[in-house]
C-alpha cells in the first residue's frame, strides 16, 4: 500500500519541519522530556552482573548501580551526537551523552525514531570534536500529535524498519558469500588450473598439496629479477603538491591500483630514488596489515615511485597477471601471514617476499589463468556492487520513512500490524537477493 496525505495541513513556523498536520503541536524538546547529564563509569564498574553501560555504540561494559531507570533516549554529548539509541530498563550512561526523563506527552519509541531527524551538524558546537550543547537540545522544535497516534506511529516504524533492516542483513549476507566465492575461484584456479582432469602430483609442499603434474614450483626469488622496496626513510620529505606519483599502501587495492589520495614526488627525488622507481609490469604488494594485497603497475604509471611497498619486478617468463593473482590465493596469503613479523600487525620484508612458494604453469597456461579469473572476478564484483547499491537504497528508504512518519508527511493511522507494505527500494531489494543469492 502507499501512504496518503493528512487531511490537512498548517504552517509549523520551523524551516526544516515545513507543514505539519493541523491537529499536531510544535512544542520544543524540553516541553516532553528532561535533558540529563551522563556520569563517569569507573567507580562504578564491574566485570559481570549489574546493570549496562551505555554509550554512543550501545552497551559496552556493566555497572553495579543506575542513572535511570525506565524508557529513555540517550543523545551524544560530545564524539558522536548523531547517533540517538533508546532503552527501557535500569542503565547507567557515560558522560558524553545525555539521558532523558520523557513527559507523559511523548512516547519513547516516536521520540528516538523523531531524534534520528534531528540536524545535528547545524547545533554542533565544535567542528574537531562534535559537540552538543543542553540548551540546543533542548530547545530544538519538532512537530507532536497526542501520545496515542505518536505510539501508533513507532509501532509502525518498528515493523517497517525491521523489514528493512532484514533485507539488509540478507543483503549483507550475499556479500559475505560472494566475497567468499571471490577466494575460492582465486585461491583454487592458481594452484590447480583449468582442467579437471590433468595429472596431479605432490607438490611437496604440506599446505599446497597436490598441483598439476607440468607445472614447476619455483620460491619468486627465481622467478622476479629482483624484489626491493619503495622508500621508508622519512618519505613526507620528498613530497611535493605536484610531481612524480608515488604509490602508498592505500593506493593497493586486490588486482588494482587506485590513483586516489595519491602523493607526489619532486622529479629530482624520483631521479636520487631510482631503486624505487617502478616500471609497467612490476608487482607492488602492501607490507603491513594486509599481507597478499598486490597489484600490477599499470602502464600509465610507468616511471612513478612507491611509499614502503614491496616491489616484484616484472617477471622474464611469467605472467605478472598470473602472479598478482596468486598473491591473492589463500596459499599465497598463509605465506606472507606465517612469514610476518610484528604482534600487532602483520609486516612482511623483502626475505619473505623471496622466499614465497609459487606453483607455475608454462606462460600461455597462466595467460587463460588469468584471463579466466578476470572474467570470472569480473562478474562476482558486479553482483557484489549491485548488493551494495540495493543496501545503500534500502538505507536512504529508511531513513526517508522514519522522516515523513515522524513528521507528519504520510499519514499511517489506518496501517495495521503485519500489513505490508509494497515499497519500490524494498522490493527491488528482495528480488536482488532472489536473483543473486
Amino acid at each position: 500500500m502507499s501512504f496518503p496525505k493528512y487531511p490537512e495541513y498548517k504552517d509549523s513556523g520551523v524551516e526544516w519541519l515545513g507543514e505539519v498536520p493541523a491537529h499536531w503541536e510544535v512544542p520544543r524538546l524540553k516541553h516532553l522530556a528532561r535533558i540529563r547529564n551522563g556520569r563517569d563509569y569507573k567507580d562504578v564498574e564491574v566485570e559481570t552482573g549489574g546493570y549496562p553501560v551505555i554509550g554512543s555504540g550501545g552497551e559496552f561494559s556493566r555497572a553495579n548501580s543506575y542513572l535511570y531507570k525506565g524508557e529513555s533516549v540517550l543523545l551524544g554529548r560530545k564524539g558522536t551526537i548523531d547517533k540517538p539509541l533508546y532503552i527501557n530498563g535500569p542503565f547507567w550512561t557515560v558522560d558524553t551523552m545525555f539521558y532523558t526523563e520523557l513527559s507523559s506527552r511523548v512516547d519513547g519509541r516516536f521520540l528516538f525514531y523523531y531524534a534520528t531527524c534531528f540536524r545535528f551538524d547545524q547545533y554542533s558546537t565544535n567542528t574537531a570534536l562534535p559537540s552538543m550543547a543542553q540548551e540546543d537540545l533542548a530547545n530544538i522544535q519538532l512537530a507532536a500529535p497526542e501520545p496515542d497516534e505518536q505510539e501508533h506511529i513507532a509501532t509502525f516504524l518498528d515493523q517497517e524498519t525491521a523489514r528493512i533492516d532484514a533485507l539488509v542483513e540478507q543483503q549483507q549476507r550475499l556479500i559475505e558469500l560472494l566475497k567468499e566465492k571471490r577466494q575460492a575461484v582465486i585461491s583454487h584456479v592458481v594452484t590447480k588450473g583449468l582442467d579437471p582432469d590433468v595429472p596431479m602430483k605432490d607438490s611437496g609442499v604440506e599446505w599446497l598439496g597436490q598441483v598439476p603434474a607440468h607445472w614447476d614450483i619455483l620460491r619468486l626469488k627465481n622467478i622476479s629479477p629482483e624484489i626491493t622496496v619503495g622508500i621508508v626513510v622519512e618519505p613526507s620529505k620528498y613530497y611535493v603538491d605536484d610531481g612524480v606519483p608515488a604509490l602508498r599502501s592505500l593506493n593497493v587495492q586486490p588486482g588494482n591500483v587506485s590513483t586516489e589520495k595519491m602523493v607526489y614526488i619532486s622529479p629530482e627525488a624520483n631521479e636520487m630514488l631510482a631503486k624505487s622507481k617502478l616500471r609497467s609490469g612490476d608487482l607492488v604488494a602492501v607490507r603491513s596489515g594486509q599481507p597478499g594485497t598486490t597489484a600490477v603497475v599499470p602502464d600509465e604509471l610507468d616511471g612513478c615511485n612507491c611509499i614502503d611497498l614491496i616491489i616484484i619486478r616484472k617477471p622474464k617468463f611469467s605472467c605478472e597477471k598470473f602472479l598478482c593473482w596468486f598473491f591473492a590465493s589463500d596459499c599465497a596469503v598463509r605465506q606472507f601471514s606465517e612469514g610476518s613479523g610484528g604482534a600487532i600487525q602483520q609486516h612482511f620484508n623483502i626475505s619473505t617476499a623471496a622466499n614465497i612458494v609459487v606453483p607455475i604453469p608454462v606462460r600461455s597456461e597462466q595467460d587463460r589463468i588469468a584471463e579466466y579469473i578476470d572474467g570470472e572476478i569480473s562478474k562476482i564484483d558486479d553482483l557484489i556492487a549491485t548488493a551494495e547499491c540495493a543496501i545503500e537504497l534500502l538505507s536512504e528508504r529508511r531513513s526517508a520513512l522514519i522522516s515523513a512518519a515522524v513528521t507528519g508527511k504520510i499519514d499511517v493511522r489506518g496501517w495495521q500490524a503485519d500489513q505490508q507494505s509494497e515499497q519500490p527500494e524494498v522490493l527491488m531489494a528482495a528480488e536482488a537477493r532472489a536473483t543473486y543469492g
